[in-house]
């Protein structure tokens, strides 16, 4: 770069001002972009002191470095291979399209800097690719620690002897206290066919209330009998005397 552009753009800087809007200070909803006060008795607008300067010719850059990059260079947006031809890597630079995605951008980085341009918004890409081999290698070597550190001789040892300690000791007691159990079921089958028996004895019952049927019939004979042999002795009288009495 040469050395007047340089002087003319440290000029640009000592001469520029920042216009910003009257009163964004005031009201969070007001940004500080510019922009031109109207109001009938805006102070800013009537050039009161301390308000703020309004853009006049004479806060504007030299010509020759207007709208030049910092770095010297004038900026040139490009998103394809295509537009970098005609370009002249002295006076512009590039500056890569933020649409390009990571895999075209690499692409045209190095064609970039192939043809000698500057590119303003360089990148240092690395491929997604790459790192998830690494994660995978990171994961399998963890594992072969884990399994190192730990033996298997100690866990097949451990496991059968668990597994047989419980069973043995609950199969003998259980087996001691249910063959009494399966003893005492019997008894209650034999009770079960006393029953009946018990049942037959109650016809016996049954043949006794005629007996009682049958002295209480005799019972009730005996006046009658009684009654027949009272008129018996009556006719016997009658006889005997042969005059008849009063009933």
């Amino acid at each position: 770069m040469a050395t007047e552009v340089k002087r003319l753009i440290r000029v640009r800087v000592d001469k520029g001002a920042s216009f910003k809007r009257d009163g964004f200070g005031k009201k969070r909803q007001l940004s500080d972009s510019w922009r031109k006060p109207r109001g009938q008795h805006n102070k800013q607008r009537e050039q009161k002191k301390a308000k703020g300067a309004l853009p006049k010719p004479g806060f504007g850059s030299p010509i020759a470095v207007r709208g030049m990059h910092p770095s010297g260079f004038f900026e040139v947006l490009v998103a394809s291979i295509k537009e970098l031809a005609g370009l002249d890597n002295k006076t512009q630079a590039v500056r890569i399209s933020a649409t390009v995605g990571d895999r075209k951008r690499v692409a045209l980085q190095e064609a970039a800097v192939a043809a000698g341009l500057k590119v303003l918004n360089i990148r240092t890409i690395t491929p997604k690719a790459k790192k998830a081999p690494a994660k995978v290698a990171a994961k399998d070597e963890g594992k072969a620690k884990k399994d190192e550190k730990k033996p298997v001789k100690s866990k097949a040892a451990a496991t059968p002897a668990k597994k047989e300690a419980p069973k043995a000791k609950p199969a003998s007691k259980s087996e001691e206290k249910k063959a009494p159990a399966k003893k005492e079921a019997k008894p209650k089958v034999e009770k079960a066919a006393e029953a009946p028996a018990k049942k037959e004895k109650v016809p016996a019952k049954t043949t006794k209330a005629p007996a009682k049927s049958a002295e209480k019939a005799a019972d009730e004979e005996k006046p009658k009998a009684a009654a027949k042999t009272a008129s018996a002795t009556k006719a016997k009288k009658k006889t005997d005397s042969g005059v008849k009495k009063n009933e």
